[in-house]
């Protein structure tokens, strides 16, 4: 009897150490983004349900949880404490946790949502190059030093002033969500004259008379250059194969949409961001041919360049794919 009811304990034992073996994909997936049309593709994967669509065809009833950030650190340190799945940011964030998780939470990209310009823009008259600016002037931007707008000026001086004086223009800049920054700087009562940000903010801001254009990101990099990326931990990709073939399939289906009826697409981004910019002028943005909607990296490791010269990242990448992870190695990328 002992030996029976013994074998029967083993083998509910067995039963159960297979059930806990198949790891069960999640059912509830955190996404968090950021301020501007750069965020688009993403925007519309939530106001169309993308992702819930592409999860249910790979047999998934997915919850998705959209967050939103003003500076891609803030989402660094969530992905990193757990409460966070998918980050969407700029390059230096991403450049920034993927070289300093090698050796623990490997976090790498998943695939990019653009290529665009950014554009530094002032209300200082006297201020027609980077070099014009002084500690009386400060620049807006999301994340002093490690947001791209940062790495991006940082650049900018190193080939103006000198390889040693990259982080001149440091001092100068505040952290601030990009719609503070603009109502900063046009509002006229701000220590703040200058806004290095992104579309639609650097568009308004160019609409009013007071304000001019410093600098454009295209110039610095030699051409266009990915802005925004989404990332990832390892540990995450790799447990749920599933889930990741519906973010890329609804990031892509995102794409194609855009770009079929950029006008139903602006309609989309005012009314879920309920912003004041015109739905017309909305789709002129995004109708812009220096605006590319693309998974594909381009000029990243351009950065990570700078940023291993600067020694901001310490690791380095032999290509762009050594960053991202294979779902987009068939890319023509860098």
């Amino acid at each position: 009897m002992l030996k029976s009811v013994v074998k029967t304990m083993a083998a509910i034992g067995l039963v159960a150490g297979l059930a806990g073996g198949a790891h069960a994909e999640v059912n509830t997936v955190r996404i968090a983004k950021q301020y501007g049309l750069g965020y688009l593709p993403l925007t519309m994967m939530e106001e169309q349900q993308l992702f819930e669509k592409h999860a249910k065809a790979e047999g998934i009833d997915l919850k998705v949880e959209w967050l939103r950030f003003s500076s891609g650190s803030g989402m660094n340190e969530a992905l990193l404490s757990g409460n966070l799945d998918f980050a969407g940011g700029g390059v230096g964030p991403l450049l920034t946790i993927w070289g300093k998780t090698q050796s623990n939470y490997k976090v790498r990209g998943v695939a990019t949502l653009n290529a665009m310009p950014l554009y530094l823009v002032t209300t200082n008259p006297n201020v027609k190059t980077i070099k014009d600016f002084t500690e009386k002037d400060k620049i807006g931007l999301p994340a002093v030093k490690v947001s791209i707008q940062a790495i991006t000026l940082q650049m900018a001086a190193e080939k103006l002033f000198g390889p040693e004086q990259s982080h001149k223009l440091d001092p100068f800049t505040v952290s601030m969500s990009h719609p503070d920054a603009m109502a900063a700087m046009l509002g006229g009562h701000s220590e703040v004259d200058a806004h290095f940000g992104s579309a639609p903010f650097q568009d308004l801001e160019l609409r009013d008379p007071k304000a001019h254009r410093v600098l454009n990101s295209y110039d610095v990099l030699g051409g266009p250059h990915t802005f925004n990326s989404v990332w990832a931990t390892t540990k995450f990709v790799e447990a749920n194969p599933k889930v990741m073939k519906a973010f890329l399939g609804a990031l892509e289906e995102a794409m194609a949409n855009i770009k079929a009826d950029p006008a139903k697409a602006a309609a989309i981004w005012v009314k879920a961001e309920n912003s004041k910019l015109p739905v017309a002028d909305a789709e002129k943005i995004i109708r812009d041919p220096v605006n590319e909607w693309t998974t594909t990296p381009k000029k990243v490791t351009t950065y990570l360049d700078y940023m291993n010269r600067a020694g901001l990242v310490t690791a380095k990448a032999k290509s762009w794919k050594d960053i991202y992870f294979p779902g987009i190695h068939g890319a023509n990328g860098s």
